[in-house]
């Protein structure tokens, strides 16, 4: 990734006081919610594939959990093979062949086939309840408590993921985040504390009122979207801190034009519902980081014989130097300003979402080439990739200070 100059003049660098930050920087990819939108997502990853750049660790939500299951629950000669298989099994098949429709009749020929996914849901996914008593406002058990039935996707997740492999020590770290429902609690499912099965990649995806609540334990749980879509939170807060090259892929804009019509005023609802709240997760964390700094300082100005054992261990951590660089890809696909984007599983479009994601990544990967991972005494470097879309930000490289 390119990385622009600060203005300002450079801070010395400091030597970390710990050798817990590791020289190479481990590799996350962070994937957001976004049901059909998703397949973007999957194209990215195939680009980091062919490029030999398998991240360390994958965290998703909702679609972002599926096909983090389908990436770290496979050997890498089978992950492509798989998020494939799962892809053209939820896909419909075209209403009409978009590449020969007028550009006016693409959003109708799109309604055809989001009118077919409510209607019959998607195979391998989900599926309408029949004589669903949910749908006429009666009390059903908690869950069932949906108007579709979300069984395939747990048949396909059983069939398309290697869960002992994915818990095992050649798979990849993965975390899925869900809303426990009794409470509002996010929670972060972390294949490094436990062991993780089907129901906890249904959790993450399980949104409501679409799909019925998962349980856990005992404890029911929605889709993670429904507190935070993007799960950066939970790499922002690993311990022990370490040099992180952060992937995050992201479906939905917070920026966006004035809607004027129904079906704008719906789009614009879900893509500030849905988009990233990154910025935020950032500027907390470089709080935390102002705040660690400052307390390192503070034990440092301590004579030697007040320091306890504890004292030392606690001294160290804080002073544990970590930069993390996120890599920011942006799905730029509009879908003609339609609300029911996420749920257009046309193949076509499908398949131009997964390319899209691929030639994105393939981007990013070029961009980097001939920049190796730098530390910075600012915490975070935040790069945003450039797009052809023009309402997407042009690339940028940003050094968040502390």
């Amino acid at each position: 990734m390119r990385k622009d100059q600060d203005q300002s003049p450079p801070s010395p660098r400091r030597k970390s006081s710990t050798a817990a930050v590791a020289a190479k920087p481990r590799v996350a990819l962070v994937l957001q919610g976004g049901g059909a939108l998703g397949a973007y997502q999957a194209g990215v990853y195939q680009a980091l594939h062919e490029n030999d750049l398998t991240p360390d660790w994958v965290v998703g939500t909702s679609i972002g959990a599926i096909n983090a299951a389908l990436i770290a629950g496979n050997p890498r000669e089978t992950r492509i093979a798989r998020l494939r298989e799962f892809w053209e099994t939820v896909a419909h098949p075209d209403v009409f062949d978009l590449r020969q429709v007028p550009d006016a009749l693409r959003p109708w020929a799109t309604r055809l086939t989001t009118l077919d996914t409510f209607l019959r849901g998607a195979a391998g996914f989900f599926r309408p309840r029949p004589l669903n008593p949910f749908a006429l406002g009666l009390p059903v058990p908690p869950d069932e408590a949906s108007f579709y039935s979300t069984a395939e996707l747990g048949e396909t997740l059983s069939r398309l993921v290697d869960f002992d492999y994915l818990n095992g020590p050649s798979g990849i770290r993965m975390t899925v985040a869900a809303v426990k429902v009794t409470c509002g609690t996010l929670v972060n499912f972390d294949s490094r504390q436990r062991p993780l099965g089907p129901e906890h990649v249904m959790a993450s995806g399980a949104l409501p009122p679409g799909f019925a609540p998962v349980r856990i334990d005992g404890e029911l749980y929605w889709d993670g979207g429904l507190y935070s879509n993007t799960p950066l939170e939970a790499v922002l807060n690993d311990e022990p801190r370490t040099n992180l090259l952060c992937m995050m892929v992201d479906l939905w804009h917070a920026d966006g034009p004035e809607p004027r019509t129904l079906e704008e005023v719906q789009t614009r609802e879900k893509d500030v519902t849905f988009a990233s709240r990154s910025q935020r997760h950032i500027d907390a964390y470089l709080q935390q980081y102002k705040l660690r700094r400052a307390a390192h300082a503070l034990y440092k100005r301590l004579p030697p014989d007040l320091l306890t054992q504890q004292d030392r261990q606690m001294m160290a951590e804080l002073g544990a130097d970590s930069t993390i660089h996120i890599v920011r890809l942006a799905y730029a696909g509009r879908d003609w300003n339609m609300a029911s984007k996420d749920v257009n599983f046309a193949k076509g479009s499908v398949m131009w979402r997964w390319e899209q994601g691929y030639q994105d990544g393939l981007r990013a990967i070029a961009l980097g080439k001939g920049c190796p991972f730098s530390e910075s005494d600012t915490g975070i470097v935040v790069h945003d990739l450039p797009s052809g879309d023009t309402h997407v930000r042009p690339e940028k490289t940003t050094e968040r200070s502390a």
